[in-house]
């Protein structure tokens, strides 16, 4: 399962290694895959489904950081 994230409340992230401590620190995420049945729902490292991949958009939009939830 994939699903599409975009960091939350405005933030935004320049590099992998941001996006990746922002997820470990449990910050939220809004869904933003609109074939998700919870888009626009908020997600975090808590929330996310084991074994699911979260693409999240950082950089303005413009770059994916893969994140596999364990």
């Amino acid at each position: 399962m994939f699903i599409g994230v975009a960091p939350a409340y405005g933030r935004d992230y320049k590099s992998m290694k941001e996006v990746k401590a922002a997820w470990e620190a449990g910050k939220d995420f809004v869904i933003t895959d609109m074939v998700h049945p919870n888009c626009g729902a908020y997600l975090n490292k808590n929330d996310a489904p084991k074994g699911a991949t979260i693409n999240v958009r950082f950089k303005r939009q413009t770059s994916v950081c893969p994140i596999k939830v364990k």
